[in-house]
């Protein structure tokens, strides 16, 4: 029971920390907390499912459609709706997350719903270790979160849009001067951002469905993840992906399945009332927030 735990607190977390990345990024870089970021992630699983099932592309080429257009989709928001109430939070906030509800609602008026939405395992067959079988598929998820952490350390800090995303992070009036165009930094961030949702996507939705509903828990997990360790902060991103991670398993393990939900509520709770910040939210060293 022990191992299992271990073994599958170590996955959660890091499939937390795959579904929070892009959520983190965008706003670590724009400011711009983006609540249609769990729409997104599920326009890319259906995007994927209808490439592969209604046109008969290969399935590597519907992963790559799906995140591009998911991309897309994150940069056409920005300039769409974000751009104009850019610096109203609440707008933002009412504006992105609407937005979001609209395009799941519009999957579900056209009753995209059931259990045939699925999308295929990258990989098949389990692996034993100890006494405990974890799938392949839970080991990708494993090593996406590792290769992606690490695509996104190198990509901010040795690309030219990188590079902009650090500087407009770290002191925008300051790159502003340099001719750095804010705004055109801000809808890659978005698109970058939408990317990375849709990449957790296709590597968590085989575990599961596709269902509407399930982008309401990938917006909730992304927020509680970057409010808990801090929004903008990557260090905090996985830190609190851990701590959640194994709060949410050793829920279902010892509770109920069903209250691991309400972890991520009372985590955001009481981080709110004792450190608003989050954990890592003081910091505001340049790596720190990229």
């Amino acid at each position: 029971m022990l191992l299992g735990t271990l073994i599958y607190g170590f996955v959660n977390s890091c499939l937390l920390a795959l579904l929070a990345m892009g959520f983190n990024l965008t706003f670590g870089i724009s400011g711009v907390a983006n609540f249609s970021y769990g729409a997104i992630y599920i326009f890319s699983g259906f995007a994927a499912w209808i490439f592969l099932n209604s046109a008969g592309l290969p399935y590597a080429l519907c992963v790559i459609m799906a995140i591009g257009l998911s991309a897309t989709l994150g940069v056409l928001i920005y300039h769409v709706v974000i751009k104009r109430v850019k610096g109203l939070a609440l707008s933002e906030v009412m504006a992105t997350f609407g937005l979001g509800l609209a395009i799941m609602e519009l999957f579900r008026y056209f009753d995209f719903v059931g259990f045939k939405y699925t999308l295929p395992n990258l990989i098949e067959g389990s692996v034993a270790i100890g006494d405990v079988y974890i799938d392949y598929q839970r080991i990708a998820v494993i090593l996406a979160a590792i290769a992606l952490t690490g695509f996104i350390y190198v990509f901010t800090h040795y690309t030219r849009t990188g590079l902009a995303f650090r500087a407009i992070a770290q002191d925008e009036r300051t790159a502003l001067t340099f001719g750095m165009d804010s705004d055109h930094i801000a809808a890659l961030s978005m698109g970058f951002g939408s990317a990375l949702a849709a990449a957790a996507a296709v590597v968590v939705l085989p575990l599961g469905t596709i269902a509407v509903e399930g982008g309401y828990d990938v917006l909730l997990n992304a927020l509680a993840v970057c409010i808990v360790g801090g929004l903008g902060s990557t260090v905090g991103i996985l830190v609190a992906s851990v701590l959640i991670g194994y709060a949410q398993t050793i829920t279902a393990n010892y509770l109920e399945p069903h209250w691991m939900m309400l972890v991520s509520l009372i985590a955001i709770a009481i981080v709110l009332c004792i450190k608003p910040s989050g954990i890592f939210g003081h910091q505001k060293e340049l790596e720190e927030r990229i």
